[in-house]
């Protein structure tokens, strides 16, 4: 899955934010341990994103959102919104819960994500996942947290870390963006793997965040956050 293909929805929220971390330190480090980031930062300026405001919302979103063009899953949304009285609003987990078969389906939500949507809502009603707790926990907490819930996978999760929870230390390695980022910038021949990319951004830790987000500049794809 991609952040150009499946996040584009979320354009700037959550931007105005306090970044949880230094972005001039985050610099700083990465200008010294690989100077072709450091150019990036040049060329593309500050890392933009920062965290989110509600992290159940932006979950909901991220289901609603994958294999869909944004737009078509802007549309969905707003119907499956307006189920429960704002097409602004993401429902909460009570409201996705007593929203019916029939219902999903008239506001174009598939069996799939439906059936998605009621397992994330059954985490946070039954205290499985908890969002008030979970900047306490550790990123793989986080993820082992997340990915308990269908149709939550760790690219997902590595998404919420970077920019809902705003972790300064994650390397998306299953993303295709990111890696085509790497391939350009070190003009690679060959494309990127998984493990060629982790070798890659083993140099940007503890700030691999950053390290990918400028990954994503050099494709020119649209990174969440």
């Amino acid at each position: 899955m991609t952040a150009h293909k499946t996040t584009s929805q979320r354009g700037k929220r959550g931007t105005g934010r306090r970044l949880r971390f230094s972005a001039a330190a985050a610099y700083r480090h990465l200008r010294e341990a690989d100077p072709v980031v450091g150019a990036l930062i040049d060329e593309h300026g500050p890392y933009q994103p920062r965290p989110s405001g509600d992290p159940y919302a932006e979950l909901v979103r991220s289901v609603m959102y994958q294999q869909l063009a944004g737009a078509a899953a802007a549309a969905i949304l707003g119907r499956l919104n307006a189920l429960h009285g704002d097409s602004e609003r993401i429902p909460t987990a009570k409201e996705l819960l007593s929203t019916s078969d029939a219902l999903f389906r008239g506001a174009g939500v598939s069996r799939q994500k439906t059936s998605y949507l009621r397992d994330l809502a059954e985490h946070v009603m039954e205290g499985r996942l908890k969002f008030d707790e979970i900047e306490q926990l550790s990123d793989e907490e986080v993820i082992e947290r997340l990915t308990a819930v269908k149709g939550v996978g760790e690219w997902t999760a590595h998404m919420f870390l970077m920019f809902q929870l705003g972790r300064p230390d994650v390397l998306p390695v299953g993303d295709l963006g990111v890696r085509n980022g790497m391939k350009a910038a070190y003009r690679l021949r060959k494309p990127v793997t998984p493990e060629r990319a982790t070798k890659i951004g083993a140099q940007w830790a503890p700030y691999r965040s950053v390290g990918s987000w400028y990954m994503w500049q050099v494709v020119s794809t649209k990174p969440p956050g």
